[in-house]
């Protein structure tokens, strides 16, 4: 299907409430696209919403249902919490009770819901092909590629791995056997002072490895921490040497990964521009993971959660153009409709991955638990999971957390 493309001009519209959903179908060569087995409920199915009830029932506390700010509104109305990433995942571990943990959201989160819970609960992704391109953009071989060049420029000793909470398990257990920490966009400046303080302090000589998503680190690093540009450099694991010199490592505070948010990464400081020229006085708010001009340009950034807590406390008749994912941006335009918000860039995105997870999928995997077969179960591999659990831990240990 086509979806409509909203003007420049639009700003001075009204945010329209029905939800552009994407199609159904396989893509088998997407993220870990698979083919979901068993019979997919249709999506035109007249019953399908009485079918996610009954089946929500009929599991009652043996099951926990999570879901992320950009699922699509079908699945939050069914989730019994709602959240970003880590948020989810502690949720989840609190929930002991829980014998199945359905995690609506993509991979590496449900692998951080697998981490935290019991060896008892078993988290199911409704949709395995609901991966996370940024988190994809690191794969375990290639980080132990760099590690490699770094030592060979002498430069590991002093070098903190941070990575986000958007990777991999496997990510997150490099990390954590070489002393590092997870962050979350919210406490990214704490985690990367905590490493600059292992290593000589950010004044220091000191070095973090950051992965994988370069716009946070570089904007966490610059704007909070007061490192420039010039202290960064760009690693990218299909460059030989990461594409820098012995040199460039070793005079670099920041090593950030060659990684981005498919679509945070697509916000564009002219978006601003043309914001602010269609409404004046209109308040732009955006994510860290937006590029670092974009960040510059904006009057807020802030996580999905500051986001939210930020067009709740708006003064009504506020305008506001925000720079995230659209699921959330037309979650927020209808629970606020004394505020003009509109979202940031002229073209539709959604996360397309994260809108794997439909109604039918959902139905499809709680009807399977019903019927006494756990589908989709993420189980992360035991060693990984010991180590990214140390690096999680040492997150949940810095200071202010």
């Amino acid at each position: 299907m086509s979806l409509t493309v909203t003007p420049p001009s639009a700003f001075n519209e009204p945010a329209p409430s029905a939800l552009l959903l994407l199609g159904r179908g396989a893509d088998l060569a997407s993220e870990r696209g698979v083919e979901c087995p068993g019979d997919l409920p249709a999506a035109s199915d007249p019953d399908l919403v009485d079918r996610a009830r009954a089946a929500r029932a009929a599991l009652g506390d043996r099951a926990f249902v999570l879901g992320h700010h950009y699922q699509r509104d079908e699945v939050i109305d069914f989730a019994d919490v709602t959240g970003d990433s880590f948020k989810l995942a502690r949720e989840a571990a609190a929930r002991p009770e829980a014998e199945f943990i359905l995690f609506c959201g993509v991979h590496f989160m449900a692998e951080s819901a697998d981490i935290l819970t019991s060896d008892a609960q078993q988290v199911v992704l409704p949709d395995l092909a609901a991966g996370c391109s940024m988190a994809d953009m690191a794969a375990i071989h290639q980080v132990e590629d760099a590690w490699d060049v770094l030592l060979d420029a002498g430069v590991a000793e002093d070098t903190v791995p941070v990575t986000y909470m958007n990777s991999s398990a496997a990510i997150k257990a490099f990390t954590g056997r070489h002393g590092g920490t997870v962050c979350t966009s919210s406490n990214a400046h704490v985690a990367l002072r905590w490493a600059f303080d292992r290593v000589g302090g950010v004044e220091g000589s000191g070095k973090v490895l950051f992965m994988p998503d370069q716009h946070l680190g570089r904007n966490t690093a610059v704007r909070q921490l007061g490192l420039s540009l010039d202290d960064c450099v760009v690693f990218d694991p299909r460059k030989p040497g990461g594409g820098l010199t012995a040199q460039e490592l070793r005079d670099a505070r920041m090593i950030l990964w060659r990684g981005h948010c498919s679509v945070h990464g697509r916000f564009t400081e002219r978006n601003v521009v043309e914001a602010r020229a269609a409404v004046p006085g209109i308040n732009v708010i955006v994510h860290p993971e937006c590029r670092h001009e974009v960040v510059a340009a904006a009057d807020q950034v802030g996580s999905t959660e500051h986001i939210i807590k930020a067009l709740d406390a708006a003064e009504p008749g506020s305008a506001w153009a925000i720079g995230t994912e659209l699921n959330l941006v037309r979650r927020l335009a209808n629970a606020h409709p004394d505020k003009q918000v509109h979202y940031l860039d002229s073209t539709v995105c959604f996360c397309s991955t994260m809108n794997r997870i439909d109604l039918p999928h959902l139905v499809w995997a709680m009807e399977s638990l019903v019927a006494g077969r756990v589908v989709n179960r993420i189980v992360v591999d035991p060693d990984d999971a010991r180590w990214a659990r140390a690096a999680l831990d040492q997150m949940l240990a810095l200071p202010g957390i």
